[in-house]
């Protein structure tokens, strides 16, 4: 039998592929099952990365994406809502949020959508009638980064629907190296193998660093591929440019990747459009500088000058300057890295999710069930 005193949650995710927003989804059911709640997963797609670890944390997790067809998904997920009611029910996909809006509202509960990149990513991705739905539908949005709020602003969603839910890093797991000798200097490169990504300019700019300013620079691209057609097009260039390992090293998916950072001097975001890369805190919370592209929620945890570099995305000769700037300059790489330890342990932590979560729960909550998160441990051992 269900503890009153608890809130049932039930989240909804469209993918539990080896990503950002699944590693946020992990880390906010661990955090409501070390308050001593059950929540619960409901998922349209299944057998990817995160499916298993996630059931290590004791959630419960049905399926419910056994149709394509969207109108059985809906019955179905209604279904299972009806069956065992939630106080709220929350996406962690934009492409979701249609289905959580119109069953919160069928069964009178709560509902939280998700944005996870900048609206007109969302957009491309979903078309405007499907992007109309999802950034309607549901009665709150919780937003990854503070450029979607003001382009779902922008879009005509008032700002009392949206919530800024930053995303979070396990500070204890990902953190600095012990010791960090000198040796050649490696650029890590973390993300799908997806065309926004662009990680063609960052073969690119790797080549002009060791072919044409003569600098001793290696590096690994890590992550899982989505596009085969994409990775072969990619090895191909870095066979043309002459960059065969130990010079650049195509890594795969990587379940692990605190080593790896240890290993590394500096991460690469060469991306066109981001929400708030989660590869980024994690490096950062890890002690290495960063030089990215300035899209989406970049800005918002990269500080140009003090914790890394941004570029324009375009902008391919101040991409080649930054990296070799730092590539020279070990020890402001190495203060860069420090700073950006602090930034991430400030306002990023896994510590801080439970009050995020508090703030976000208390907006959407008839009066009688709120501030029902308050056992939930800050540090949970």
């Amino acid at each position: 039998m269900r503890n009153s005193s608890r809130l049932n949650v039930c989240f909804l995710a469209g993918t539990l592929e080896h990503g950002g927003a699944e590693r946020q989804l992990y880390y906010m059911l661990q955090t409501l099952r070390q308050s001593g709640m059950a929540p619960r997963l409901l998922c349209l797609d299944r057998g990817e990365f995160w499916e298993r670890r996630i059931q290590s944390l004791g959630v419960p997790m049905t399926w419910v994406g056994q149709r394509p067809s969207r109108l059985a998904r809906l019955v179905r997920v209604l279904r299972e809502l009806r069956a065992d009611p939630p106080d709220l029910v929350q996406s962690q996909h934009f492409f979701a949020n249609g289905y959580v809006g119109l069953c919160s509202r069928l069964l009178g509960i709560g509902g939280i959508g998700a944005v996870r990149n900048g609206w007109a990513a969302e957009l491309q991705k979903n078309g405007p009638i499907g992007g109309w739905l999802n950034l309607r539908l549901p009665r709150l949005l919780a937003a990854n980064s503070r450029l979607a709020i003001k382009q779902a602003i922008a879009g005509g969603v008032p700002s009392s629907r949206l919530y800024f839910l930053p995303n979070v890093v396990d500070t204890r797991q990902f953190k600095p190296a012990e010791n960090s000798g000198e040796r050649s200097v490696t650029l890590i490169a973390v993300g799908r193998a997806v065309r926004e990504k662009r990680l063609d300019r960052f073969i690119v700019v790797l080549w002009r660093l060791r072919a044409v300013l003569k600098l001793d620079v290696r590096g690994w691209i890590v992550g899982p591929t989505q596009d085969d057609g994409l990775r072969q097009q990619l090895e191909t260039l870095a066979a043309k440019l002459g960059l065969v390992p130990p010079y650049l090293r195509f890594l795969g998916g990587v379940s692990n990747m605190a080593p790896l950072y240890h290993r590394a001097d500096i991460c690469v975001l060469t991306s066109d459009y981001e929400g708030t890369p989660n590869v980024l805190l994690e490096a950062m919370a890890s002690g290495l500088p960063v030089v990215a592209t300035n899209v989406g929620g970049v800005p918002d945890i990269v500080q140009d000058g003090v914790t890394g570099l941004l570029v324009e995305r375009d902008d391919k000769e101040v991409l080649l300057a930054a990296l070799a700037e730092l590539v020279k300059d070990r020890p402001r790489r190495l203060e860069m890295g420090r700073r950006a330890r602090e930034f991430v342990e400030t306002g990023y932590s896994l510590e801080r999710l439970p009050e995020n979560l508090l703030n976000l729960y208390d907006l959407v909550l008839a009066p009688g069930r709120r501030r029902k998160l308050g056992a939930i441990e800050r540090n949970p051992a």
